[in-house]
């Protein structure tokens, strides 16, 4: 475990491990498992190949949603979504049945945990997590907020999808001219210079490739009450897409570099993540599917850990890992007790961080779940799909078939039977002990 005095095979020093590190987590909006340069993607990502060349690469790492909540209630508590009452998408249209939804108090959220171990905490980006002001993140462990709350904004004018103004500062709505993803970075850029002499946690939350697909030479589309070209205006959106992530990797870039200028980069993890797979604007290859999916395309995506002092560079590692992870990892690292908390479904993978080359015997039979709808228990992926009288069930061995081709349910009937028992247990288990939602209950009217 990690302390404040450092790791217990000596990996920090004394003098170093006296700061706690600092803790940057970048999630991108939609990025696909073949997008990246350091992927074999197809777009030119120099800063993220960088990265990713100074630490360590996930080839197996999957977000705990196929959409945009639910992975993020999973970021910030270190739990199934569908265990923190967030299974789908909180919509923005005021009619849409899981508008009024968002993350509870009863929940124990990631920043809150470290602000009370002394770190300065920040949002800069997307939020998604409830729209209503008990959810804002600065009643859920954020020192400072800037960025928006909704599924996705115009990048320039930061008008949601239902024609409403979404750009916070806090708790107080605040216009700033900008797009998007550069205003997200500069702020990010921001909060390091202000608490470079304390321990942080900063997590930067980018829109970018989500639509609506706009470069940022583009224009801006929507208008309040007048949420216009949803998806964007262009016709070329896989060119917008691009140049979307482009302009990301280059945010990512100058958040590493002013690390590297104030001398904090040696003493601080930086984990860069997708938040399911990419729509079809994007690239998911090798794997099968889409955002929105079960299958791999739908929740394999790029991960990436640096922390120079302590991974060990141009590692790569095919440990089976998810979004609900980074929580007890975070908080191994910063030496915080759980403390009479609620338990996390995620396991703490700090071992592995440090020594990619630890056998994982502990974590080979590991089992996940996606949706009530598949599963993962090592090599095995289970999938139920409609049928008529009952689901049907198909299976995949992904060592062998990673694109998901070659159904085996026929040849193994008694692990299909296994697994779909431990689903089914699985979503029993979750619908017990969901926290507690509007959307559970009788409709409410908005108060947005």
């Amino acid at each position: 475990m990690l302390g404040t005095l450092g790791l217990q095979d000596g990996v920090l020093s004394k003098e170093r491990a006296l700061r706690p590190p600092n803790m940057v987590i970048i999630l991108a909006d939609d990025l696909g498992y073949g997008d990246l340069g350091t992927f074999g993607g197809w777009i030119p990502s120099p800063h993220l190949d960088a990265l990713a060349k100074s630490g360590l690469k996930f080839t197996d790492f999957h977000s705990n949603g196929v959409v945009c909540s639910p992975t993020r209630a999973a970021l910030m508590t270190g739990r199934y979504p569908q265990r923190a009452g967030i299974p789908g998408v909180i919509v923005a249209a005021l009619e849409g049945k899981t508008h009024n939804d968002g993350i509870q108090d009863a929940e124990w959220t990631l920043a809150e945990a470290l602000r009370d171990k002394g770190y300065a905490t920040g949002l800069m980006g997307k939020w998604h997590l409830g729209y209503q002001k008990p959810f804002n993140p600065t009643r859920h462990g954020f020192d400072q907020f800037r960025g928006y709350i909704s599924g996705n904004v115009d990048y320039f004018s930061h008008i949601d999808q239902a024609g409403v103004e979404d750009w916070w500062h806090d708790e107080k709505l605040e216009a700033e001219e900008g797009y998007s993803t550069h205003l997200i970075t500069q702020h990010a850029v921001d909060f390091i210079v202000e608490n470079k002499n304390r321990p942080f946690f900063l997590y930067v939350a980018h829109e970018a490739p989500h639509y609506p697909f706009q470069g940022p030479h583009d224009k801006p589309l929507r208008t309040v009450g007048q949420p216009r070209e949803i998806q964007g205006a262009r016709t070329d959106k896989k060119v917008a897409y691009k140049e979307m992530v482009e302009a990301l990797d280059e945010g990512v870039g100058e958040i590493v570099s002013k690390l590297e200028e104030l001398k904090l980069h040696e003493n601080t993890l930086v984990w860069f993540m997708s938040d399911n797979g990419a729509a079809r604007q994007g690239s998911n290859k090798p794997l099968r599917g889409y955002k929105g999916g079960v299958w791999e395309g739908g929740h394999r995506v790029p991960a990436i850990a640096s922390w120079p002092s302590v991974i060990p560079s141009s590692t790569e590692i095919s440990l089976l890992t998810m979004t609900c992870d980074v929580m007890p990892t975070l908080l191994s690292i910063a030496d915080v007790g759980r403390d009479g908390h609620q338990p996390l479904d995620g396991t703490n993978l700090t071992p592995w961080l440090t020594d990619p080359s630890r056998a994982a015997e502990a974590l080979s039979e590991r089992a996940l779940f996606w949706n009530g709808t598949a599963m993962r228990q090592g090599p095995w992926k289970l999938i139920q799909t409609k049928g008529t009288p009952a689901p049907r069930y198909q299976l995949f061995n992904l060592k062998q078939d990673l694109s998901e081709t070659q159904d085996l349910a026929t040849q193994y009937p008694k692990r299909v039977d296994s697994m779909r028992r431990a689903l089914t247990h699985w979503k029993t288990d979750m619908e017990q002990t969901r926290t507690s939602q509007p959307s559970h209950n009788v409709e409410q009217p908005s108060k947005r």
